[in-house]
C-alpha cells in the first residue's frame, strides 16, 4: 500500500486544486498557486485537457468499436469521467482505472460507479511497473487481454523520464487493434511551459517537456495515427459547441493510434 506524504506536492492534487476541487492538501495549493503565478493559463490547458479526454474516449466506443478501456493515472474524479462517456455509448463497456495515490482510488471507489451492465474497476498501482499492473487480479478479471483495449495516458506522459520505455511495456500486453490515447506536455507551444515545469520540479514532481516528435515517435512502427496525428490537443477532432482556445493557452499535445 502507498503512503501519502501531505507534505509533497502530487500531480493529481494539484490538478484537482486548479480544477476547483477540494481533494488537495497545503502543499498541492501552495505549488498549484506557484505553477499559476508563472504561466496563468494552466486553468485553460487542464480543462482543454479534461474536454479532449473525453472527446478521445468518445471517439474510441464509437469509431472505434473499443469496449473495454484501460486509464493509466486516473486523478481524483472530475465528472464527466472516462467511463461515463464510454457507458453512454454502450453500457457493457469495461473501464479499470489505476493511480498510485491512496487518495484518488478512495475518491474513486466512492464516485466512480458505472452502470449495471459493464463492470468499472479501481487498482492501485504505479504505472512504471507494467507487469505487477497488469497482472492485478481486479485488472484480469474485468479486461480481456486477448481483446482490443483502448488505453488512455492522459496528462501522465510528462511525469514519467522515460516515457518510450513505459510505452513499449504496455504495448507488450495488448491485443493488436488495442488502441493508444496520450496527452502530453511540451515546450513546443505556450512560453510559459518551461518555467512552469520547473515549478513542478522543485516542488517534488519532476516534469518532463517533450517535443511532437518525440510523442510521434512513441507511436512509430507499432501504432498507426488515428487523422490528424498528435497535434496540440485542442486541434484533436475539436467540438463544435466548444470555446476556441489559442495555442499559446495550452502546453499539451494529443494523439490516438491503433496498434497493428
Amino acid at each position: 500500500m502507498v503512503q501519502v506524504d501531505t507534505t509533497v506536492a502530487h500531480s493529481a492534487r494539484m490538478y484537482d486544486y486548479v480544477l476547483g476541487g477540494k481533494d488537495n492538501y497545503l502543499a498541492d495549493r501552495e505549488a498549484a498557486e506557484e505553477a499559476l503565478k508563472v504561466w496563468p493559463e494552466l486553468w485553460t490547458s487542464m480543462r482543454v485537457n479534461r474536454a479532449v479526454m473525453r472527446r478521445m474516449a468518445h471517439w474510441l466506443a464509437t469509431e472505434g468499436g473499443i469496449r473495454q478501456f484501460l486509464d493509466i493515472g486516473t486523478g481524483i474524479p472530475t465528472s464527466p469521467n472516462l467511463h461515463e462517456v464510454v457507458q453512454e455509448v454502450d453500457p457493457a463497456s469495461r473501464v479499470v482505472y489505476v493511480d498510485n495515490d491512496p487518495i484518488v482510488l478512495a475518491h474513486a471507489r466512492a464516485l466512480l460507479a458505472g452502470a449495471p451492465q459493464g463492470r468499472t474497476a479501481y487498482v492501485e498501482a504505479d504505472m512504471r511497473d507494467s507487469d505487477v499492473l497488469f497482472a492485478t487480479p481486479d485488472l484480469r478479471e474485468t479486461l480481456d487481454l486477448s481483446r482490443p483495449v483502448g488505453v488512455t495516458v492522459i496528462a501522465m506522459l510528462q511525469f514519467v523520464e522515460d516515457a518510450a520505455g513505459l510505452i513499449d511495456e504496455v504495448t507488450a500486453h495488448l491485443a493488436p487493434g488495442s488502441y493508444l490515447a496520450l496527452t502530453a506536455a511540451t515546450a513546443d507551444l505556450a512560453r510559459g511551459s518551461t518555467a512552469l515545469a520547473e515549478v513542478y520540479t522543485r516542488r517534488g514532481v519532476p516534469m518532463y517537456l517533450r517535443s511532437c516528435r518525440e510523442l510521434e515517435a512513441l507511436f512509430a512502427d507499432r501504432y498507426d495515427l488515428v487523422e490528424p496525428g498528435v497535434v496540440p490537443m485542442q486541434d484533436w477532432h475539436p467540438a463544435e459547441d466548444e470555446d476556441s482556445v489559442g495555442v499559446e493557452q495550452t502546453n499539451m499535445f494529443a494523439g490516438l493510434g491503433r496498434l497493428r
